[in-house]
């Protein structure tokens, strides 16, 4: 009677199994890679493997070879979210332009002053904006900038190196004046 049982209970899953295979469709590339897009976006999708089993959730039908292959096209990163764990995220290297037109704007309207001591750079703004002016150099993710650390009103840059300091300073004294 067990074997009779532990065989229908298989049969079931096998069957229920087939019906959700069956229910997922082929989508074109552009279509999977937007779905990619939308999950990590509201998901902390931190494997390959949790990426597929998120796509099979909403009806896609894709194996792990064609999700890594997803994952290079769409240059996707892992972030640490803390505690050891990662989740993937789109790279920030498409919009640099955009981010580099817009820290331009702010630079001119709100960054009143630079200096420079050796490699840490010192920036004022009107009074409020020195924490979404240090966004975004942040965003830029510059390997020349070590860090920022924004007040009310003053930004500390720090440069690698004293050249790098020089050059940066250069650079943003330009972006303040247009």
């Amino acid at each position: 009677m067990l074997y009779n049982t532990e065989m229908a209970s298989k049969e079931q899953l096998s069957r229920s199994t087939i019906r959700e295979a069956s229910s997922r469709e082929a989508v074109s590339k552009e279509q999977r890679q937007k779905r990619i897009q939308d999950i990590i976006a509201r998901e902390n999708v931190a494997t390959q493997s949790e990426l597929v089993e998120w796509l099979h959730k909403e009806g896609v039908e894709v194996t792990q070879a064609t999700v890594s292959r997803d994952i290079n096209d769409l240059r996707l990163v892992r972030l640490p979210i803390g505690r050891g764990r990662h989740r993937y995220s789109l790279a920030q290297v498409r919009s640099n332009e955009k981010l580099h037109s817009e820290l331009a704007q702010i630079f001119e309207n709100f960054v009143q002053d630079i200096d420079r001591g050796e490699n840490v750079l010192v920036i004022r703004t009107a009074e409020g904006h020195a924490s979404g002016v240090a966004l975004l150099l942040d965003r830029l993710r510059r390997d020349d900038i070590v860090g920022t650390l924004a007040g009310e009103d003053t930004i500390f840059v720090v440069a690698r190196s004293v050249a790098e300091g020089e050059l940066l300073l250069e650079e943003l004294h330009a972006l303040m004046l247009g």
